[in-house]
């Protein structure tokens, strides 16, 4: 049988044809070949039915993988005139996951940037320089003792990876964070680090998009930050426009992540600059919840935000993310039609105390 040893490399997308019917493929050589006509010999031997979503093809997937091998390898030999160029078709995000989960402050180079440039996280005002170093030792002492942190973006976040971005009528200051995303393949609970890697079905590019100045909670601040307010909003996680099975990646940890904005480069970073590195997260996501096939953890973004250079999204602005292997997402941004009556964004303020 065909492994990841020999297999020919191969991505995985969703997409539509002219029947407006979505459905997930295998890609080779800028060909999508539609899953469910390569398992359903497989499948009808067992008498169900092939995966019709790539949810599908995730909850199968310790079975369906080796299968999808084995048709990669005899496609790449052998083109099937069941191949559909991809340019013939609409791009959708490669999955629709029923949990997103978000790891946050987790590349070194980006909390010490942030820690730096505020004079409010040095309490004896102290130069850029000193507060750099304080940063550092930090950093250095949460690789040793800390935890990675993480919070949960809703299922309506997802957005198409050619789609237009709309931007909050009620928000000023739309940010990017691209992110490596980690598509889970076999549920996990309270797995060790060093087994973690074994769940994972694939990566995929993420754009955790951010309202920040809808944030911040100083009306209670005790409650930490707003994530429904700050990156809840609908499309705020572009993703896609493939996975590219967890096989074919020799190290997740080495990994060169790029985002232009009007073709300016704004980020550019390798994922070996995490904290805490995939298989981390993974341990400690699976010590709180149920971790479930087709879930998506993104791993926190390099440095170069909006909120670095003062520049937030606009309007006509063009987003483009990639991460080596995975393809490009392109996403224009468009200014939200806000219908008469509809309610708006009422700006958080601090309370009275006294």
């Amino acid at each position: 049988m065909t492994t990841e040893e020999d297999a020919r490399s191969f991505l995985l997308g969703t997409f539509v044809d002219h029947s407006g019917v979505p459905f997930p493929a295998i890609v080779i050589a800028d060909f999508a070949y539609p899953i469910r006509d390569l398992l359903r010999s497989t499948y009808h031997a067992q008498g169900k039915e092939p995966p019709l979503t790539m949810i599908d093809v995730m909850e199968g997937w310790e079975n369906n993988w080796p299968a999808l091998c084995t048709a990669a390898t005899r496609l790449a030999e052998q083109p099937d005139p069941t191949g559909r160029p991809v340019g013939d078709l609409q791009t959708l995000a490669p999955i629709r996951p029923r949990q997103i989960i978000c790891a946050g402050a987790n590349y070194r180079a980006h909390v010490i940037e942030i820690m730096a440039d505020h004079a409010s996280s040095s309490a004896g005002g102290d130069s850029r320089d000193e507060r750099r170093r304080r940063a550092e030792r930090i950093m250095d002492h949460r690789v040793q003792e800390g935890q990675p942190y993480a919070f949960i973006k809703p299922y309506s976040t997802v957005l198409d990876p050619y789609a237009d971005l709309e931007i909050p009528a009620d928000s000023h200051q739309l940010d990017w964070e691209l992110e490596l995303g980690v598509v889970i393949g076999k549920a996990a609970r309270r797995v060790r680090q060093e087994n973690a890697l074994d769940h994972i079905a694939g990566y995929v590019v993420a754009n955790d998009i951010s309202a920040r100045d809808h944030i911040a909670r100083p009306d209670f601040p005790l409650l930490g930050l707003d994530y429904i307010a700050g990156k809840g909003g609908p499309g705020f996680l572009p993703l896609g426009p493939f996975i590219l099975p967890a096989a074919f990646v020799r190290d997740p940890q080495d990994l060169q992540i790029t985002l232009h904005l009007n073709g300016q480069v704004m980020q550019q970073s390798s994922t070996s600059d995490m904290i805490f590195p995939v298989a981390r997260i993974i341990e400690f996501l699976s010590v709180h919840m149920q971790l479930l096939p087709g879930d998506i953890i993104t791993t926190g973004s390099p440095a170069g935000n909006g909120t670095h250079y003062d520049r937030f999204l606009r309007p006509g602005d063009v987003i483009e993310g990639t991460i080596q292997g995975m393809g490009l997402q392109r996403n224009r941004c468009v200014a939200e039609r806000v219908a008469p009556g509809m309610v708006m964004h009422r700006k958080f303020v601090a309370l009275e105390t006294s």
